[in-house]
C-alpha cells in the first residue's frame, strides 16, 4: 500500500467518525428534548387533577402527539445509523440507550394522557384525596426532574437513586389501594370515583416504572453494567460468638 493510500484511508476514518459523533450529538439531544416534553406534560397533567382543570387534556394532547411522531423518527434515525455507520463499544450503547429510552418516553407520555382523560370523569366536589395517592403525585414529579438531569449529565449516582426511588412508588401503590377500598367499604355510593382515584394510582406507579427503567439504561450507557433485576447479595451468617 502506497503511502498516499495510506493516508486517504486515515482521513477516511476520522471524517467518518467525525460524522459518527456528530450524528449521536444530534441523537442525543433529541432524546434529552423528547424527554423534556414528556415530563412537562406528566407535570401538567398531575396538576390538573388536583384541580380538576378539564381545559389542560387539549394542550396535553397536542404535545403527545408531537411526541409519538418524535419516537418514530428517533427510532428510525437508530437503525439507519445502526445500518450505515456499524457502531460500536461506547457508541453502540449510546444507541441501545436511545432505542430504549425512546420508546419508554413515549409511555410517559402515554400515561399522562391517561391521566388527563381519567381527570374529565372525575366530578367536583372530590372527597378527600387518599394520602398515599397524593404522596405519589408529589414522588412522581420529582423523579421526572432527576432522571432529565440524570440523563443531560449522565449521572449514575442520581439514576442509582432513581432507580431505588421506583420501588417506593410500587409501596404507594399498594397502600393506595388499601385506603381506596376502606373508602369505598365507608362510602359504597363513591364507589365510581374511588375506583377512578385507583386508576390514576395505577398510572403513576407505571410511570414510576418506567422511570426507574431509563435510571438503569443511563447506568448501562456510562458503565455498560446491567442492573436490571440485580439481586443485593445475602447478609453474611453471623457467627455463633456474635
Amino acid at each position: 500500500m502506497s503511502q498516499s493510500t495510506d493516508q486517504s484511508d486515515r482521513v477516511l476514518r476520522v471524517s467518518h467518525d467525525t460524522q459518527l459523533d456528530t450524528e449521536l450529538g444530534t441523537l442525543r439531544r433529541r432524546i434529552i428534548r423528547e424527554a423534556s416534553q414528556a415530563i412537562e406534560i406528566l407535570k401538567s397533567s398531575i396538576n390538573a387533577l388536583w384541580e380538576l382543570d378539564v381545559s389542560a387534556a387539549q394542550a396535553i394532547s397536542a404535545v403527545e402527539n408531537e411526541i409519538d411522531a418524535e419516537e418514530v423518527e428517533i427510532e428510525q434515525e437508530c437503525y439507519k445509523i445502526l445500518a450505515l455507520k456499524n457502531p460500536f463499544a461506547a457508541d453502540f450503547r449510546l444507541i441501545a440507550f436511545c432505542l430504549k429510552v425512546n420508546s419508554d418516553i413515549e409511555r410517559v407520555a402515554d400515561h399522562a394522557s391517561s391521566i388527563t382523560k381519567i381527570t374529565a370523569k372525575l366530578e367536583a366536589p372530590i372527597p378527600d384525596w387518599p394520602p398515599a395517592l397524593l404522596e405519589m403525585g408529589e414522588r412522581i414529579p420529582v423523579m421526572c426532574e432527576q432522571v432529565l438531569r440524570a440523563v443531560v449529565n449522565t449521572d449514575t449516582d442520581l439514576a442509582r437513586s432513581v432507580s431505588k426511588s421506583d420501588k417506593a412508588i410500587d409501596k404507594l401503590d399498594r397502600q393506595a389501594f388499601q385506603e381506596i377500598a376502606s373508602m369505598i367499604e365507608r362510602d359504597p355510593l363513591g364507589a365510581t370515583t374511588y375506583l377512578l382515584m385507583y386508576r390514576i394510582a395505577r398510572e403513576l406507579e407505571r410511570v414510576g416504572d418506567l422511570l426507574g427503567n431509563i435510571a438503569e439504561e443511563i447506568v448501562y450507557l456510562q458503565s455498560g453494567e446491567i442492573i436490571r433485576h440485580k439481586q443485593k447479595p445475602p447478609n453474611p451468617p453471623q457467627s455463633a460468638a456474635s
